[in-house]
């Protein structure tokens, strides 16, 4: 914590940091791997500041609290557009590739990868040829393994696959660098970071460090594709309990659009959910609340939660089942 940003010893470690997520990434060389600050809400701004060009549309797709948001900030920025939503059915699917609706004069096209409230994910994205496709990975980058040459940037807030709060990653592809940002305050340019290697002023140093340490621990793992199996395997555990259930849990996603990192469920009614998360809360299930929004229960399977911690509330939530049913 204490080294210089400059140092010889902090730059192995900052460069280890991007060489890691590279090879686990598979990402191709005409990409740049960044380091910044802001989390996910400031590329919110950042994107449109950048790629929202007069006489230009910002698409949006949206799945989600956080798309809305990403969305409210180009607003402020420039023109947009809704390519597709779910909001209609209370965001429990992914809008299906016909559905998306594209603009000849789209600046860009966006989506949220994954949607942490209402525990939703992409499995397939769609092919976009004629703009960027940029993604909010915040939530499920190095879950899966994912084709990065379909997007133009990816932007990810660390503290749920990464590492901890406090750096943001963005892989970016080259032509997106070559913009004219003239216009873009000099800390908020993708140019400004990339010509530097992220080093144009402190980054969050610390913060690097803990993420080359997971990247090394995910590398020792067996990498992505067996990251994702054993997510497919914990999430199965938990959905098995809900689908088994007899509808006393009932799923917010619909199946097709189920989410690997966060399990959306509710009870019978809301006294009942007060129940289990008070019982679970007191045999150590921590973080099992619903987002403040829509309520209920939600568990969340990151890469760093064990298989023993979905077991055990498997487990839990059968015996709730047969003691409340």
């Amino acid at each position: 914590m204490e080294l210089s940003h400059r140092s010889k010893e902090y730059e192995e470690v900052h460069q280890s940091a991007i060489n890691h997520l590279k090879q686990l990434l598979n990402i191709p060389d005409n990409y740049q791997v960044l380091f910044l600050q802001g989390g996910a809400s400031l590329q919110f701004s950042m994107l449109p500041l950048q790629f929202l060009k007069k006489g230009k549309v910002a698409n949006y797709i949206l799945t989600g609290a956080w798309s809305e948001k990403a969305l409210k900030e180009a607003k402020l920025i420039g023109e947009t557009k809704i390519a597709a939503s779910t909001k209609e059915n209370q965001y429990k699917s992914i809008p299906t590739l016909s559905d998306i609706q594209l603009n000849n004069n789209d600046a860009y096209v966006h989506l949220t990868s994954n949607n942490t409230i209402f525990g939703t994910q992409w499995t397939e994205f769609p092919d976009i040829s004629h703009a960027p496709l940029i993604a909010d990975m915040s939530s499920d980058i190095l879950s899966r393994p994912i084709d990065i040459s379909k997007f133009g940037l990816i932007y990810a807030g660390a503290q749920k696959n990464l590492g901890p709060s406090g750096v943001t990653v963005a892989i970016i592809r080259d032509d997106l660098l070559n913009e004219n940002v003239d216009h873009v305050p000099t800390m908020l340019r993708y140019q400004t970071h990339a010509e530097t290697n992220s080093l144009y002023h402190t980054p969050p140093t610390f913060a690097i460090y803990m993420l080359n340490e997971v990247l090394s621990w995910v590398n020792q793992q067996g990498g992505v594709k067996e990251i994702e199996k054993q997510n497919i395997e914990k999430a199965k555990l938990i959905y098995d309990a809900i689908d088994e259930s007899e509808g006393f849990y009932k799923g917010h996603a619909e199946k097709e659009a189920r989410s690997l990192m966060n399990i959306t469920f509710n009870l019978p009614n809301e006294e009942q959910n007060k129940r289990f998360l008070t019982k679970a809360k007191e045999l150590g299930f921590v973080g099992l609340n619903g987002h403040r929004s829509v309520g209920g229960c939600r568990a969340s399977t990151y890469n760093a939660v064990p298989m023993e911690a979905c077991i055990a509330l498997r487990e839990f939530m059968d015996s709730y089942r047969k003691e409340h049913s």
